[in-house]
């Protein structure tokens, strides 16, 4: 039984006319299937886009597939159906979702840029996968545009017709989509330039700031030291190396990792924070690896691991040292061969992933003993940053208390207190064994305490005192304070470095005189603060 004779398109113009206006390329695909299946005559409306090829493994057609760079993706469906009029005709993710390029009718016209135009159906089509669909929803015509703009094509745009398509319609199809292509690549080309603008506006904001000396990225000071650390921060970003960050606890190792990656290529892919300490011994390898479902009590499921998670972009593992010695081989592989496999899961997986350790421990100390792998700690030291502590850049205290203190009265709700000379004094005399993070930690504590527009902070001076000579009369139970024992622990290896001229290593070394081994002395110097 043939259909009444209803239009296909109805109001073509005004779908031309709301086209133009679309500012996103999502916008302007749900108005055009949306409109076009306002028509009774339309049983179903969908475009198909070129996309990078995904979901390969699960596609119904990946055995027709003959190239899984790119394929056609449905990304926009309407219509209703008579046979089932609850069904959910807009899903994009039934056996259609993917047709490979050249292959079937919808796969041809994009490959051709040649449209199919069946007028009117008449007994069995062979060009039709899904007859019995076709004869239950009274199928009687199809016409199928390619999707073209300036020479290339994006897609492709069908409509299932419940009566015959006449010239006319079939003229304002092809119209329709010759605006369809023109409107996607407009709504593109919007899309691009608003992100190139908020780029450019994070750019400007960032070049005010090297303007004025204040920071580099969220890096804050302008001391020596700092700007050494931001040169070699320039240096290796561009590249692919390894880099491991060194410090005290609290010096800001995160923020030199998220500097390298935002100045790195991969900026545009993730960076993926571990830190290594918080991990249960027994979940450090599914933690990085990740496991398949059932592979030990309590995997419920499968699940990505961090290397996974950080392919195409940058994995920074904070407290490295932390990591088992049986888990270090199997991280120097994934290092080394850009392989792994899943806990439970014999396939191989492959990974580019730029790493970015952070330690305060001595890892070459560490690795002489023993406890670190000295293979996994070359590969990891191809271009160490050792980050000052904040008793070595007292000069950036003003800039960085006035810029943390901006942070920290937004977030609190409080006007910014005025930062006196007395402040900077006081915070001076301090040799902040937190350094950074306890910095924070004493403004936000005395933002909560302090009287509004008056800032007090909660510090006594710490400044390493000069130990009391020991005289005759002293008492072998006299008892030294902390303070005075690292001041003499301090004086005392001053004294044996200047006896042997700065010298550390060899028989004329420091460490020969102090009886001590010469990786445990560097470690006493750097934990005090003593520079050769």
């Amino acid at each position: 039984m043939k259909s009444p004779h209803i239009p296909v398109i109805r109001d073509p113009k005004s779908l031309l006319l709301s086209m133009a206006q679309q500012r996103s390329v999502a916008d302007v695909l749900r108005l055009v299937v949306d409109h076009l299946s306002t028509s009774e005559a339309v049983a179903l409306a969908r475009i198909w886009l070129i996309r990078p090829g995904e979901g390969c493994l699960t596609c119904p057609m990946r055995n027709e597939c003959p190239d899984q760079t790119q394929c056609l993706h449905l990304v926009a469906s309407a219509g209703h159906s008579i046979v089932s009029p609850e069904a959910d005709l807009t899903r994009v993710d039934g056996e259609f979702r993917r047709f490979p390029l050249g292959i079937r009718k919808v796969g041809r016209i994009a490959a051709t840029g040649t449209p199919m135009e069946i007028q009117d159906i008449d007994g069995d089509p062979d060009w039709l996968v899904k007859l019995d669909w076709a004869k239950s929803e009274n199928i009687r015509g199809f016409g199928g545009q390619p999707l073209i703009h300036r020479g290339r094509s994006l897609g492709v745009l069908g409509v299932f017709a419940r009566t015959a398509i006449g010239d006319a319609c079939l003229d304002w199809m092809r119209m329709i989509a010759d605006h369809v292509a023109s409107a996607i690549a407009n709504a593109e080309a919007w899309e691009e330039i608003e992100t190139l603008r908020s780029r450019l506006e994070q750019e400007n904001d960032y070049l005010q700031e090297e303007l004025r000396g204040e920071a580099f990225g969220e890096m804050v000071g302008q001391s020596d030291a700092l700007q050494t650390v931001a040169q070699q921060i320039r240096l290796v970003a561009p590249t692919d190396s390894t880099v491991l960050v060194m410090g005290e606890s609290g010096t800001g190792k995160e923020l030199v990792a998220r500097e390298i990656h935002a100045r790195s290529d991969r900026h545009e892919r993730p960076l993926i924070k571990v830190n290594c300490a918080a991990i249960p011994r027994e979940l450090y390898e599914s933690e990085f690896f990740g496991h398949t479902k059932g592979s030990f009590t309590g995997a419920l499921r499968d699940r990505i691991g961090r290397f996974e998670l950080a392919d195409g972009g940058t994995l920074f593992l904070d407290e490295i040292g932390e990591i088992p010695l049986d888990l270090q081989s199997k991280l120097l592989r994934v290092l080394q061969e850009g392989e792994l496999e899943r806990v439970g899961e014999e396939r191989t997986r492959n990974v580019n992933v730029r790493l970015i350790a952070a330690t305060n421990r001595d890892l070459k100390a560490e690795s002489e003993a023993g406890n670190f792998r000295s293979d996994l700690y070359y590969r990891l030291s191809v271009f160490p940053i050792e980050l000052p502590p904040l008793r070595h850049r007292k000069d950036d205290l003003p800039l960085l208390a006035h810029h943390l203190l901006s942070i920290l009265s937004r977030r609190l709700g409080k006007p910014i207190p005025r930062l006196t000379q007395a402040n900077v004094q006081q915070m001076q005399r301090y040799d902040w064994p937190g350094n950074i993070r306890e910095l924070q930690h004493v403004l936000e504590r005395a933002l909560i305490t302090s009287p509004s527009g008056k800032l007090r902070l909660e510090l006594t001076s710490n400044a390493s005192p000069q130990p009391a000579p020991m005289s005759d009369h002293d008492s072998e139970e006299e008892v030294l304070t902390l303070a005075q024992m690292k001041a003499f622990e301090t004086a005392n290896l001053q004294r044996a470095l200047a006896v042997c001229n700065g010298k550390v290593y060899g028989d004329s070394g420091a460490a020969k005189l102090l009886g001590m081994k010469p990786t445990t002395l560097a470690s006493r110097m750097k934990t005090l603060g003593i520079d050769k």
